[in-house]
This record gives C-alpha cells, sequence and structure tokens, in this order.
C-alpha cells in the first residue's frame, strides 16, 4: 500500500512536465473521486437526477476541512431554501409562465442583493438559495403536480453530494496551518514600530515617505484579501482572523499618525528622557516580534511604550491600540480566550459593505431575467429554461466580482468544453450501455476528464464550469430517446447563459473596476462627512474609523 501510495505520489509530480498543477491536481482527483461515490450514491437510493449529487460534491468540496464543513452547511443550507421558494413560485404560478419569471426576476434579485452585502460562505449559500429555486422551478416548469418530487429530489441530491464531498475530504483533506499572513503582518509591525521610536525621538519627524506609506497599505491590503475563507470552520478560527484584522487597523492608524506627526508640535513636559524611554520600548517590543522567542514580551514593551509617551497624549492615543490589539492577536493565536473587559474590544473590526454594488447586483439580476424571461414566453423556444437557468447563476455568483464581465469569458469557454464533453459521453460511449447501471458507470471517466481539466495550467479557469455543465447534461435515463439535434440544441442553450450573462454585466448597470473604484471613494467620502456631522460616542467614532480603515484596504488593493 505504501508503495502504491509513493508511486501515486510521483505520478503527481511529474504531472507538471505536462502542465498541470500537482497540488490542484491531486484535490480534484480527490473531488472527482468523490463525486463518483455520489452519483453512484445517488443512483443506488432511486433519485431522477443522480448527477446532482455529483454536482454538489463539486460545488461543496475545497482544499482545507473547516473551509469544507462551512461551505457544506451553507450548501445545504441554501438548497433548502431555494428550494422551497422554487416549489412555492411553481405552485403560485400554476403553470402561468409569465408569472413563475416575474416571480424568479424577483427572488434572484433579492439574492444578489443581500449576497454581496454578506462574505464568504455566507454570501455563497445566499446565492445558491436564488438559483436553487430557478433549478427546481425551470427544468419541469409544465408539470407543476411534480414539482414536490422534483423539490425533494433536488434535496436529497445535494444532501449525498454534500455528504461525499465531507466524506472524502474529512479523510483526505488537511485541517490548515494557522491563518495565512500572522508572520508578515508581524514583521510589518515590526518595522512599523522601530519607525515610531525614531519618529518619537525625533520628537515627531520621521522619515517614511507617502510611497513607503503606500506599499506597506498595499502589502495589508494583499493579505486582508485572503482572510476570508481561514476564518471559516471555527470559532477559534474566527477570532483569530478578527484579532489579525485588528491588528492591521492599529498599524493603519499608527501610520498616518506618522505621516500627520511632523505638523504636531509635541508639549514640552514630553521631555528627551521620556522620548529615548518610549523609543527605547519600542525597540524591545521590535525585536521581540522579529525573534519570535518571546512574542508576549512585545505586547509588554508597548505597554512600558505607552506609559513612558503619557506626556504627548497624541503618542499615547496612537500606541494604545496597538498594544491591546497585539495582546488581542497574541490571545487568539495561542487559543487563549480573550477577556470580555479587554480594551481591545473597545476597538471593533467592521468590514466594508458594498450597498452601492448590491442594490445595482439586485437590479441588473431582477431585469435581466425579467427581459430574457418575457422573450421566452414571447418566443416558446425549448432551451429558454436552460438559458434562463445558467442566467441566474451568472447574475448572482459572480455578481461581487470586480470584472464580472472579463470572467464570463473563462465560464463560456469552460462551459462549452462541458457541453462537447458530455456530448461524447452520450454519443459515442452510452450507446454501448445496456441499462441503466451501464450509463451510469460510463459516465464516471468523464468526471476525471473534468478534474483533468480543472488541474490544467490552461483550462484550470475554466475547468469548473466544464465540469458541471457535463453533469448538468449528462442525465443517466435509459432508454436514451433524444436526438443528437436535441442535445446539440440544449448544449447550446446552456451556453447561451454565461453569453447573456455577459450581455447583462456589459449593458445593464455595467460593472467595471473604475465604476467600483468611484462607488468605494464615494462612500468613504460620506463616511468622513457623516464623522465630522456626528460628532457623537467614542465608540461611534471607532466603528466609522474601523470601517473607514477596511475600506481604505479595499480601494489600495483595487488601485
Amino acid at each position: 500500500m505504501s508503495a502504491l501510495h509513493d508511486a501515486y505520489g510521483r505520478l503527481l509530480q511529474a504531472s507538471a512536465r505536462w502542465g498541470f498543477d500537482p497540488v490542484r491536481l491531486r484535490q480534484h482527483l480527490r473531488t472527482a473521486f468523490a463525486a463518483c461515490l455520489a452519483l453512484l450514491a445517488a443512483w443506488q437510493l432511486g433519485l431522477e437526477h443522480p448527477q446532482w449529487a455529483a454536482m454538489a460534491t463539486w460545488a461543496a468540496s475545497q482544499p482545507l476541512r473547516g473551509q469544507l464543513v462551512e461551505k457544506s452547511f451553507f450548501r445545504v443550507a441554501g438548497t433548502v431554501a431555494g428550494t422551497a421558494v422554487g416549489v412555492g413560485l411553481v405552485l403560485l404560478a400554476q403553470g402561468n409562465l409569465l408569472w413563475l419569471v416575474l416571480g424568479l426576476a424577483v427572488w434572484l434579485g433579492l439574492c444578489a442583493g443581500v449576497g454581496n452585502l454578506q462574505r464568504s460562505f455566507v454570501a455563497y449559500g445566499t446565492m445558491l438559495a436564488g438559483y436553487s429555486a430557478a433549478m427546481v422551478a425551470l427544468l419541469d416548469f409544465a408539470h407543476p403536480e411534480q414539482v414536490f418530487a422534483l423539490g425533494w429530489d433536488r434535496l436529497f441530491t445535494a444532501l449525498t453530494g454534500v455528504f461525499a464531498a465531507l466524506l472524502v475530504g474529512w479523510l483526505f483533506t488537511p485541517k490548515g496551518s494557522g491563518i495565512p499572513g500572522n508572520a508578515e503582518v508581524r514583521q510589518l509591525f515590526a518595522r512599523l514600530l522601530r519607525d515610531l521610536a525614531d519618529s518619537l525621538q525625533a520628537r515627531g519627524r520621521s522619515s517614511l515617505g507617502s510611497q513607503e506609506i503606500a506599499a506597506r497599505l498595499l502589502a495589508m491590503a494583499v493579505i486582508e484579501e485572503g482572510l476570508d475563507p481561514h476564518a471559516a470552520g471555527s470559532q477559534r478560527s474566527r477570532e483569530a482572523v478578527h484579532a489579525l484584522r485588528r491588528l492591521m487597523n492599529a498599524q493603519i492608524s499608527a501610520l498616518l499618525w506618522l505621516r500627520d506627526a511632523p505638523s504636531q508640535e509635541p508639549p514640552a513636559a514630553f521631555g528627551d528622557a521620556q522620548a529615548l524611554a518610549a523609543a527605547q520600548a519600542l525597540r524591545e517590543a521590535a525585536v521581540a516580534l522579529e525573534t519570535r522567542v518571546q512574542l508576549h514580551e512585545a505586547a509588554a514593551a508597548l505597554v512600558r511604550a505607552r506609559e513612558a509617551a503619557v506626556a504627548w497624549p497624541g503618542a499615547a492615543d496612537m500606541l494604545a491600540p496597538m498594544g491591546f490589539a497585539l495582546q488581542a492577536h497574541l490571545a487568539a493565536t495561542h487559543d487563549v480566550a480573550l477577556p470580555p473587559g479587554h480594551r481591545a474590544r473597545q476597538w471593533p473590526v467592521v468590514l466594508h459593505s458594498d450597498w452601492l454594488g448590491a442594490r445595482r447586483a439586485m437590479l441588473r439580476a431582477s431585469a435581466a431575467i425579467a427581459i430574457v424571461g418575457l422573450l421566452w414566453v414571447a418566443s416558446g423556444w425549448s432551451g429558454g429554461a436552460y438559458m434562463l437557468l445558467g442566467m441566474s447563476i451568472m447574475l448572482t455568483v459572480f455578481s461581487g466580482f470586480e470584472n464580472p464581465s472579463a470572467t464570463m469569458r473563462h465560464v463560456t469557454l469552460g462551459q462549452a468544453m462541458g457541453v462537447l464533453v458530455a456530448l461524447a459521453c452520450q454519443w459515442l460511449v452510452w450507446p454501448f450501455a445496456g441499462s441503466q447501471a451501464g450509463l451510469v458507470w460510463l459516465m464516471l471517466p468523464f468526471v476525471f476528464v473534468g478534474a483533468l481539466l480543472f488541474s490544467h495550467q490552461r483550462t484550470m479557469l475554466s475547468g469548473y464550469d466544464c465540469n458541471m455543465v457535463l453533469l448538468l447534461l449528462l442525465q443517466p435515463h435509459y432508454p436514451q430517446t433524444a436526438s443528437f439535434g436535441h442535445a446539440l440544441a440544449l448544449g447550446l442553450a446552456v451556453v447561451s447563459g454565461p453569453l447573456a450573462g455577459w450581455a447583462a454585466y456589459r449593458f445593464i448597470l455595467p460593472v467595471t473596476l473604475q465604476g467600483r473604484l468611484q462607488g468605494l471613494r464615494s462612500m468613504m467620502v460620506h463616511e468622513l462627512q457623516d464623522m465630522a456631522a456626528t460628532p457623537g460616542h467614542a465608540r461611534d467614532g471607532r466603528i466609522w474609523r474601523a470601517r473607514l480603515y477596511h475600506r481604505l484596504l479595499r480601494l489600495v488593493r483595487m488601485s
């Protein structure tokens, strides 16, 4: 067994010569195996669409256990909510396609809007609730009497797929080793402490230029952008990410203080002795962080620095959140609960919510679904349901992307590949099957073809969509009665979904990077105006400031 495992590892490493990413290939082959288990289990359970279980496995699988558990939970929650709404829409419409389309337009708009205000897997669950309703409502809209059977089928295939993803993932997926960015943020913090020490000794003067400040903000912005997935799966992970963000907020505040310090004359009471003591304590804290030997000494040194700088209220007020944030960060890193009354809690972490983008996403999704749906009602095109289903996914899942219209190119390519692979299976392989069991077993190699496409450097951006579409189209009903022309038309209808999504992002409240930047700047200006016009409680100011800092990082990252 060990020899087989070693040979498999060598094969994965050798795959790099052929253009594959070995890490991705290992993960995606594992997911393909889980998808095959889900497909076989759903078929054995007698579910009508067993391929949906394999789709759920691909959707739920993640590289780390915590992410796998949390995404699986929201996969199930979103499917339950979406299925219930889809069944309700079909029952209310009672075969009236116009009312069904309008109901879907409203529901998908709500899911797109709310999902854009949420983050990570919570947003995913909300978006999933939108297009799950579309899947239930559209795929058998002409038979409302069968909608409960379709709804249960959708729910149980999703549960089967998620269970397979959890089973295989829990056995073979690593737990994860801490929060990425911890070491980098501490190094930035140590550099900042040395800059502050120099500035205090120079009575506020600083050699830190605007370009260096911008470079450090960008470094923090890059780290912050990747934190959300690592908060998944446990309260410990969430608290660690929360504490890391608080530490970055304290650094932003200190960087801004350094920028403005030369214009602030320190009080006469802040003499050379106090400046030297504060600077020495800050340098000791920096050394403790850099050597990583006794990290708690860094927090203690920051307390001494603040006490030495108490004669300069501006400097002491700047150092206070740095010390408390570092204490909270070290506690979270070592899995120590932060006391309820700890002063770090006085500096909240508030994340940016894109209200402008959410409103535009809601209006865009509702308008696009309504327009295309009405055209479908008027034309009676048989492929309209699949086109509208594809659009519902495009207008929800990708609505929060910085440039979704550009993403649609990769999605369209992936779905086109999925159609071709599905046609190859249907017309080159399935004719040799003599039963439904034969159809199911002959599907399995094509699931692994999708894994290979998902892992190759040239096709990895389109591989996921290829997998989902080939499974959507491969329904193992025996005997197969559809003609090649019908299968081809169905495939073209599926590919038209991302094309229609591209048109919606391009022409209905267009989404551009410049537009997102302008919206972010506008929200920051309003935030500053609100802070100036409402000199309220200190905590309100800290909330506004924390949200402003997060928006600043987003702005730096997007610029």
